[in-house]
């Protein structure tokens, strides 16, 4: 299959492109600079110049793709709208020929209240509740569209838990730690999340996927794990999380625990990396 992607060259890109590859799939991928287009090249895929804000690239890309894979995000006011008009645009180049898979996220899900699938009502935080009517208009759209939401990414020496703890915890010497760290987190691998990409251009149309290991952790046994043997943590209240953070703290703090069980059963998805403490203490 020829698959295109957005976002091929970050975080979770880099591997989805490996597993794609892996998969025999021929992979091209959007890159917004010469150094996004030398790690595609590098990775095996085929880096097609433009941006999100490019829509008449994204589209053209998709229509010689036999499906799509939506992984790239902007960052700025106008999020919402720049990942509208991609979608729109990935959507119409792809029709109704091939998959069409968008990435969310289980942070609309807010406070879980337990273990919680798919089906759960959503309340997100400020910083992510732009993404329902995105999702609500890709899944209403025709063709095969199919959404998947991870959960926080960790793995690679990179992602939110590099950037937000570990990477401030070698910085300061101790590991911020929002709250009594009593609430969960919903985990994933970038290796197992990219496997779940691969698998989802084969699910069925209007499927919804939460990416997750299963592996809900309690927060304060994360920055346990990256903490090392010092053992530090810098304490914050939430409010002084957001004033260090930014309103990305709030989805930090939600209290999440969510299950793989759909796309292990639909998909076959089987994530390999179920010790997340283990990793993050390495």
């Amino acid at each position: 299959m020829k698959v295109f992607l957005t976002g091929g060259s970050g975080y979770v890109g880099r591997p989805t492109v490996r597993a794609l590859i892996r998969q025999g799939h021929e992979v091209s991928a959007l890159a917004r600079s010469d150094a996004s287009a030398r790690t595609l090249t590098e990775l095996g895929a085929r880096p097609v110049p433009g941006g999100l804000t490019d829509t008449d690239v994204l589209r053209e890309a998709a229509a010689e793709a036999d499906g799509v894979i939506h992984l790239g995000q902007h960052y700025g006011d106008n999020t919402a709208d720049v990942d509208r008009a991609a979608a729109d645009a990935l959507q119409a180049g792809i029709g109704d020929r091939g998959p069409y898979v968008h990435t969310g996220g289980v942070w609309v899900y807010g406070d879980t209240a337990g273990v919680v699938d798919e089906d759960a009502p959503q309340n997100p935080p400020a910083i992510t509740a732009w993404r329902r009517a995105n999702e609500e208009r890709v899944l209403a759209h025709g063709g095969n569209p199919v959404l998947v939401m991870p959960g926080i990414v960790y793995g690679l020496g990179g992602g939110l838990v590099e950037t937000f703890f570990a990477a401030p915890g070698r910085r300061t010497g101790a590991v911020p730690l929002i709250g009594d760290g009593s609430n969960h987190w919903a985990l994933v691998h970038a290796e197992d999340i990219a496997e779940l990409y691969v698998l989802a251009l084969q699910a069925p149309a209007k499927s919804v996927y939460a990416g997750v290991s299963g592996q809900n952790l309690p927060l304060a046994d994360v920055v346990g794990a990256l903490t090392g043997a010092s053992g530090r943590v810098a304490q914050l209240s939430l409010a002084e999380a957001v004033d260090r953070m930014g309103p990305i703290a709030e989805a930090f703090a939600l209290d999440q625990q969510l299950t793989p069980v759909r796309a292990q059963r639909e998909l076959g998805w089987e994530p390999r990396h179920l010790d997340a403490l283990r990793e993050l203490r390495e």
